[in-house]
This record gives structure tokens, C-alpha cells and sequence, in this order.
């Protein structure tokens, strides 16, 4: 099986030796998106909401790229930094998704890439 190294403008580029998402077989995986302006290259500052809003728009660019979008995705990982302001993160992350929501995990973490808030990584079907 093949793999073929997925990049797109339309969301932040890596910031270290990785790709934005790799596709294999019928499946793509991306990279965790944190919640940079791929257009202007800063980060979203403000709560928590914003930024969730920002990572998706990015997870939702590089699925677009790989030849697949949102409704594709069978598993994502979220990373928060507090799992007090999940609930918020929920209700934009449903915004995101229609129908049949993917599986999903949720994981505190101490500190993420340039101190973001949160970091959604994904598994998506190719079209």
C-alpha cells in the first residue's frame, strides 16, 4: 500500500518534521490542527470556542485536500488543556458534525504546541 503526503495553503502549515495529514489506502490521518490562521499565521487568541471554531476550519482544509471532508471521518482525538471547558468544545464541535458523529476520544493534557487551548486530530474515509 502506498502512501501519498497531503499539503494544503488553506490550513497552517506543519511546524516541525510532519505532514499535515498522509493518506493510505482508503483512509487519511491527519496531523493535530491547533488553532492557527493559516492566512495570516498567528494563532487565535480568546476562549476556548474561538479557537475549537479555528482547529476544525483547519481539520475540515486538509480533509478537503486529501479528497474527503468532515462527514468522512470515523475517529477523531481531542486535546484540551481543561476538562472543565469541554462542554464547550462540544458544542462547537457538534456544529462541525451532521448525522452520524465519529467516534471520538478526549484527553486532558498538561501543555499543547505553542500553549494553544486545543489540538483535534483525525481518521477520515477517502470519497
Amino acid at each position: 500500500m502506498a502512501k501519498e503526503v497531503i499539503s494544503t495553503t488553506k490550513a497552517p502549515a506543519a511546524v516541525g518534521p510532519y505532514s499535515q495529514a498522509v493518506k493510505a489506502g482508503d483512509f487519511v490521518f491527519t496531523s493535530g490542527q491547533i488553532p492557527i490562521n493559516p492566512e495570516t499565521g498567528e494563532l487565535v487568541k480568546g476562549d476556548i470556542r474561538g479557537q475549537t471554531r479555528q482547529v476544525l476550519q483547519n481539520l475540515k482544509a486538509v480533509l478537503e485536500a486529501a479528497g474527503t471532508g468532515l462527514d468522512k471521518v470515523v475517529k477523531t482525538t481531542v486535546f484540551i488543556n481543561d476538562m472543565d471547558r469541554f462542554g464547550d468544545v462540544n458544542e462547537v464541535y457538534a456544529s462541525f458534525f451532521a448525522g452520524d458523529f465519529p467516534g471520538r476520544s478526549c484527553v486532558e493534557v498538561a501543555r499543547l504546541p505553542k500553549d494553544v487551548a486545543v489540538e483535534i486530530e483525525a481518521v477520515a474515509l477517502i470519497k
